[in-house]
């Protein structure tokens, strides 16, 4: 039988977020596991943006850092996946490799996954020429040709908001009928210079190693439709929360147009006592420096849970 063993505090999830929440514990003394899967959502990205001090490392180096930093104040990570958990005065966690470990507070940072739209090709380039955040990506691809894919009405923000980096931008409207498109939409698009193109596009053309433009379904004379030439496709993926966790602990869920997030208050504490949420785990739009400082500030705020836990039960 595998030996139980028992921690102050259990991180799920080695990005940014669990990390910078392990490196808070770990500085406060506090006997602290990381499990990690390996699975980061930025690592199809060459480097990271817009993190002070931090802009243009290469992902893969930024969690080297961590782990690094988060090992010098004996904090204990582990490559492996977190398969159940449950709660009764502590939690009890279940590793995959068939480790069992408690924790008297339960950290999930597990993220969010993309579910990219089924475009042929598409995928293949996603993090290289096919993007998906203005702010991550905008400065790289700036005043190149530039497509946004149109997966929500949604997207005409997209569209709108790309235009900051560049002023050739096209709205292929692909999921989204013209219908769909509403006059104060219209009168942003006219106004930014977007140009709107009906109709799905098939798939992209790939010159080089490189993106060429995008080919249109119907049409042509083989079958083809009409090639648009471009350099770099907007495509925005469908968030899909990695949040089975927090939904078998029985945390409080609040639906977005992004998924099912679960309800925080500003520290990232559940509806359920112990088990807190930091960075895409606890709402979409957190970027690699906003999931740090959500994990920062979940750290801190288990320590002091803890200590005043201690001493209320000492005084007792």
């Amino acid at each position: 039988m595998t030996a139980t063993h028992t921690y102050e505090v259990v991180v799920v999830g080695g990005g940014a977020a669990g990390l910078s929440a392990a490196l808070v514990l770990g500085r406060a003394r506090r006997r602290t596991l990381v499990v990690d899967a390996g699975e980061p959502r930025n690592a199809p990205s060459a480097h990271l943006q817009g993190y002070l001090s931090r802009d243009g490392m290469p992902p893969a180096e930024f969690l080297a850092v961590g782990r690094a930093e988060i090992a010098r104040y004996g904090v204990e990570l582990v490559r492996d996946r977190v398969v159940g958990a449950t709660r009764d005065t502590d939690f009890t966690v279940v590793l995959a490799a068939g480790r069992t470990v408690r924790a008297r507070q339960l950290v999930i940072a597990t993220g969010l996954r993309d579910e990219l739209p089924p475009v042929p090709r598409l995928a293949e380039r996603f993090g290289r020429d096919v993007v998906h955040c203005p702010y991550c990506h905008g400065w790289e691809v700036r005043d190149l040709p530039t497509g946004v894919l149109a997966t929500s009405p949604l997207s005409v923000h997209q569209a709108l908001m790309v235009t900051r980096w560049t002023g050739d931008v096209r709205l292929f409207l692909h999921e989204v009928g013209e219908t769909e498109l509403t006059d104060v939409d219209r009168r942003r698009l006219r106004a930014a210079g977007v140009r709107v193109v009906p109709g799905a596009v098939a798939e992209l053309v790939i010159a080089d190693d490189r993106l060429t433009g995008v080919r249109l379904a119907g049409g042509g004379p083989s079958g083809g439709g009409t090639v648009h030439d471009l350099e770099v496709l907007y495509a925005a993926p469908r968030a899909v929360p990695n949040n089975d966790l927090l939904v078998g602990l029985g945390a409080e869920l609040r639906e977005t147009p992004f998924g099912s997030y679960p309800v925080i208050d500003e520290r990232g504490l559940t509806s359920v006592p112990g088990l807190w949420a930091a960075g895409n785990a606890s709402g979409f739009a957190e970027q690699v420096v906003n999931a740090a400082s959500r994990g920062y500030r979940a750290g801190a705020a288990i320590n002091g849970e803890l200590l005043m836990a201690d001493l209320d039960a000492k005084a007792s």
